[in-house]
């Protein structure tokens, strides 16, 4: 069985936790406490260099690291239910919402940023508030002009079944919800977050479903 080292609220574990969810595949969760820095410990360093999560140990015991190449690696090995499209138009513009989220927005506002902001750059409570708000309205309206049925948008990101770009945009508007960002400009945003949620795979891999929150 393979075992995701990862913490609740990280936005890169809830991605992997949904790609597991909807690929239905069993794994132990075993976790590594951000806040307490368990990260920087001696064994998640072996497995992540960068003292980071998730890390994923295979069934073959192989580790892998960074969500996004963990995800595409879960979609190769386990096709069904596909996380990509099969045409090549249509996996670049699913990379590309992905890649908006995970790349644009999320590095800014991680708990390492924060805590840089704050403790080395003297950065007060509102500062940092005012940081974070900012790299997510600039990232979402973006996002939002992207999410159209012209560019192939239907009930989800993409298309009509979930892709790698919801597994993206979920965790990224729930730590938007957690800093009290204004969501109201991004209808399709908030719709398409609303439909994902509704599903078994990404309700059980919330930070607060009960098997996630046992792994605190």
């Amino acid at each position: 069985m393979a075992t995701l080292y990862g913490y609740f609220r990280s936005s890169a574990a809830y991605r992997v936790r949904i790609a597991l969810n909807l690929k239905g595949l069993a794994h132990d969760q075993v976790p590594v406490n951000l806040v307490k820095g368990e990260q920087r410990g001696e064994a998640n360093l072996a497995r992540h260099p960068l003292g980071l999560v998730p890390s994923l140990e295979t069934d073959e015991g192989v580790t892998l690291v960074q969500s996004l190449a963990i995800c595409e690696y879960l979609d190769e090995v386990h096709p069904t239910p596909a996380l990509l499209p099969a045409d090549p138009a249509g996996r670049a513009r699913v990379r590309a919402l992905a890649q908006l989220v995970a790349c644009e927005i999320h590095p800014l506002n991680n708990l390492r940023v924060l805590k840089y902001l704050v403790g080395e750059l003297g950065a007060d409570e509102a500062a940092k508030l005012a940081w974070y708000r900012h790299w997510v309205a600039e990232g979402f309206q973006a996002l939002e002009a992207m999410l159209t049925p012209e560019a192939g948008s239907g009930d989800f990101c993409h298309g009509d079944t979930p892709t790698l770009a919801d597994l993206c945009l979920v965790p990224q508007v729930f730590n938007a919800e957690r800093f009290e960002c204004d969501l109201s400009p991004y209808p399709r945003i908030r719709r398409i977050t609303e439909r994902c949620r509704a599903l078994p795979a990404f309700a059980q891999a919330a930070p607060g479903a009960p098997a996630v929150a046992g792994a605190e």
